[in-house]
């Protein structure tokens, strides 16, 4: 079905056709018979696909990254298409509209999308209001938060803490997000003296609860091998619950495109197939260098279920898509589990 829909819907300029297909997912879901066949078609259901992490326990390993649900508005109609868990956001503590459209593209011969989105949300405050009636999901939730545009590095860990604060009953773990490229200076705080005092603040914050819920930092593949090796330092000082490796990536050497064609879409962080060896790299690296004490959850490039089990064989516990569904479909997440559990008999 979707290689007949994807045709039409690449069409369209990727921002619109992302909300089309979410607004047909979401129309399928409320038909009745479909949307009853559809919840049963995707799911894969089987005890060895379980996962024990972060004192949280997972239906499946595979997730939907950040990004394609950044305010809450659907995070319910995806986690019927099997994910064991979701990921909302990136939210800062104000409402922001990001960069100027267009801000998305597709790089087609490539597989390969770029965004400069640039944190693009209605803000926490609105985030919690939906979340405060959030529908019954089959799945875990996590916040991804980051810093407001306007806010300096400075004065970042407080916009950090907001997020913490108010996001903190309503979902299952975080996300500190210090490693978009779309966000002026952003990067700058995966430096080993901001991040530290960065994690610190939100461990404490952490701990002041009834309940602790695990905190995890979201990496650039951009890092070199020193600065990889300082991460794992910081994890291991802070206490910090583990990793998501990668986000983007600023490298731009992998694509196929002529430099003219680089230089007319402009800034962007690549995504999609380009990242999948570079962020394959790292989980391997941070997972051999930690002795694998570091929970990995593996992102970047996950374009089918082989790309999948490379990253779970790299050293990841848990995997998360999103540029792949674009080109592969939604059946990826189905695919993925069922090559999973093919590997368990």
């Amino acid at each position: 079905m979707y290689n007949l829909l994807k045709p039409i819907l690449f069409a369209f300029r990727p921002e619109k056709a992302h909300h089309i297909t979410v607004a047909l997912w979401k129309m399928a879901l409320n038909i009745p018979l479909i949307g009853a066949m559809m919840k049963g078609y995707f799911r894969v259901q089987d005890p060895k696909l379980k996962r024990e992490l972060f004192g949280l326990s997972f239906d499946n390993p595979v997730g939907l990254a950040a990004g394609f649900d950044k305010d809450g508005k659907y995070y319910d109609a995806m986690s019927e298409l099997g994910f064991g868990f979701v990921e909302i956001g990136t939210v800062t503590p104000l409402g922001q509209d990001g960069n100027p459209q267009p801000r998305l593209f597709r790089v087609k011969p490539d597989k390969g999308l770029i965004n400069r989105m640039g944190f693009n949300n209605e803000g926490v405050d609105a985030l919690v209001e939906r979340l405060k009636n959030k529908k019954k999901v089959n799945c875990i939730v996590g916040g991804n938060i980051g810093k407001n545009k306007l806010t300096p590095n400075a004065d970042a860990v407080s916009d950090y803490s907001i997020c913490f604060e108010k996001l903190y009953d309503y979902v299952d773990y975080f996300v500190v997000n210090v490693s978009s490229p779309n966000t002026p200076n952003l990067r700058e705080l995966q430096d080993k003296k901001p991040l530290t005092a960065l994690l610190n603040t939100l461990q404490n914050q952490n701990k002041a609860k009834p309940i602790q819920k695990p905190i995890l930092l979201k990496i650039a593949p951009d890092l070199t091998d020193t600065q990889l090796l300082d991460i794992i330092d910081i994890i291991r000082e802070t206490g910090t619950a583990g990793l998501i490796a990668t986000n983007t990536t600023i490298d731009r050497s992998h694509l196929s495109l002529s430099t003219a064609e680089i230089e007319a879409i402009g800034n962007g962080g690549v995504s999609g197939t380009p990242v999948k060896d570079r962020s394959t790299e790292v989980i391997r690296f941070l997972h051999k260098n930690s002795n694998g004490e570091i929970p990995i959850i593996g992102v970047g490039g996950i374009d089918s279920p082989e790309a999948a089990l490379e990253k779970l064989d790299a050293g990841a516990s848990l995997i998360q898509v999103y540029s792949g569904m674009v080109y592969y479909g939604p059946t990826l997440i189905k695919d993925i589990n069922k090559a999973i559990l093919k590997r368990t008999r």
